[in-house]
């Protein structure tokens, strides 16, 4: 059985492909659990895919994380620079995680340049659209795997 690998999207990612396109790009959530799960399949896991508008919602199933899944990327949208309960979460959960953004949250307003979530994951991915999903699982499965990031 394939190890398995959460991947939680927070607020407002099922619009991906109709919101802001000129900023989050044209795949929607659906291209982006494609993606994520060719990538998976390819070195050997198994992705369950979910999003929520709802902050509490994304706590539990970090919570669920910690004895359900091997690896874990969040997007938690706007929560990733609100969230304390979403840090907390992370920080209790010692299952190895990777944080994900499809833009480059550097190069944007200035509220978004700071990740509470940050933190608390092995790694922050950003700015490569859809494509900055696949890089977490191939993190992911070297953090796994034992390698570490050099």
């Amino acid at each position: 059985m394939a190890k398995l690998i959460y991947v939680l999207n927070g607020p407002n990612l099922n619009l991906l492909g109709s919101r802001e396109p000129e900023v989050y790009g044209k795949d929607t959530l659906d291209d982006v659990r494609a993606k994520c799960e060719g990538k998976a399949k390819a070195l050997g896991f198994a992705i369950d895919f979910r999003q929520s508008n709802h902050e509490g919602e994304l706590v539990a199933w970090i919570q669920e994380a910690r004895t359900e899944a091997a690896g874990l990327i969040v997007n938690a949208g706007a929560f990733t620079h609100t969230s304390i309960a979403i840090l907390d979460a992370l920080l209790a959960c010692p299952t190895p995680s990777v944080e994900v953004h499809l833009s480059n949250i550097f190069t944007r307003e200035p509220f978004r340049h700071h990740s509470y979530i940050s933190k608390a994951v092995k790694g922050v991915i950003c700015g490569f659209g859809a494509n900055s999903y696949e890089l977490a699982v191939e993190a992911l499965a070297g953090l796994m795997a034992g390698k570490r990031a050099s």
